[in-house]
């Protein structure tokens, strides 16, 4: 019995299996929540060097921020390039160097501590079990590991379970499950940093258009539905936005959030489209109330609003097409025959 046949016949056994894979995906997913805002941030950092290394080439422009009309030079200054107070000095822009150089990506260098800075081993890195095993402290100088890491493992590793339970073993199911793990990394970088990268999103964005067009075997979506579900998820949001500026002089949300939603509208098709900004509206909502008035925090400070769009993503993916009929069920609009 080949292991395609194995997984068709016994549910149990493909459930089972891509529940241990996903606990290795949810240990890659911590690197790429941890490692992408500061791959982001370098990149943003050495693009902001290069301008002001270049501001001597600039043609002044009058009434551009910077540019002096008594000396008729046009001075860049850094908070002109977007960089953080602790980045700016009064110097030449070679004070703007970017230390360290070496490469740093989602593959090196190796995972290590980042309080004493010992490489992590293959046995320390197994997921959950190395986490109980070393009693969530550090091998070597006995520094707490956040218990954020196995959660995200033993959270990827239900959600996908969940997924393999409800579309079997399918195109459907593969495709699901990508889709959920890039949820989960884009929800806990935008929770931890407020940014929804797009290295993750537009990718994402355009696999869902892609996989639309295999007729319905892998996404139960038509390529009309998933383009407009995408155009539809980006405007929406952007009339908002603009909207909420307008009457208040303030942003409501980012754009990620716009190119996050197209990317669910892409996937699951206008229809889920009204279903999901409600379910993330109602949740944000919720939640942002208890922040406020549980835990104090001032309703100046901003709630990322990307968690409960992809929550809310991932619901609709697997059971929106029932809330949506349980609803219709009640307002009496059910199918005739």
């Amino acid at each position: 019995m080949t292991l395609t046949e194995l997984f068709s016949s016994s549910p149990a056994w493909f459930i089972s299996s891509v529940v241990l894979l996903s606990l290795l995906i949810g240990s890659f997913l911590n690197v790429v929540i941890h490692r992408m805002p500061i791959m982001l941030d370098r990149e943003w950092r050495k693009q902001s060097e290069e301008l002001l290394a270049s501001q001597s080439t600039f043609t002044p422009v009058p009434g551009r921020s910077g540019f002096n009309p008594t000396s008729g030079q046009d001075s860049l200054q850094a908070k002109d390039v977007g960089l953080k107070p602790d980045l700016q000095s009064t110097s030449e822009p070679t004070a703007y160097s970017l230390q360290p150089t070496a490469s740093y990506n989602l593959i090196v260098p190796r995972s290590a501590c980042p309080s004493c800075g010992a490489q992590i081993t293959a046995l320390q890195n197994i997921p959950v079990l190395s986490w109980l095993w070393l009693k969530g402290k550090c091998a070597r100088c006995d520094a707490r590991i956040s218990s954020r890491y196995p959660l995200v493992e033993v959270s990827t590793a239900v959600l996908s379970g969940l997924v393999a339970w409800k579309f079997g073993f399918t195109y459907h199911a593969a495709a699901a499950l990508l889709f959920t793990w890039a949820l989960i990394a884009l929800c806990m970088i935008d929770f931890d940093h407020q940014i929804l990268p797009d290295d993750l999103t537009l990718p994402l964005l355009w696999l869902g258009l892609l996989l639309s067009l295999f007729g319905g075997r892998v996404l139960p979506v038509t390529p009309h539905d998933a383009i407009i579900g995408a155009i539809a998820g980006y405007i929406s949001l952007w009339l908002v936005f603009h909207l909420f500026k307008l009457a208040t002089g303030k942003e409501g949300m980012g754009y990620g959030d716009f190119k996050l939603f197209a990317t669910i509208g892409a996937w699951l098709g206008w229809q889920m489209l009204p279903l999901v900004i409600l379910l993330s509206a109602f949740t944000g909502a919720v939640i942002g109330i208890l922040l406020i008035v549980v835990r104090g925090r001032d309703r100046n400070i901003p709630i990322p609003f990307g968690p409960y769009l992809a929550a809310a993503g991932w619901i609709a993916l697997m059971w929106g097409e029932q809330i949506v009929g349980a609803y219709l069920g009640l307002l009496g609009v059910g199918a005739t025959s």
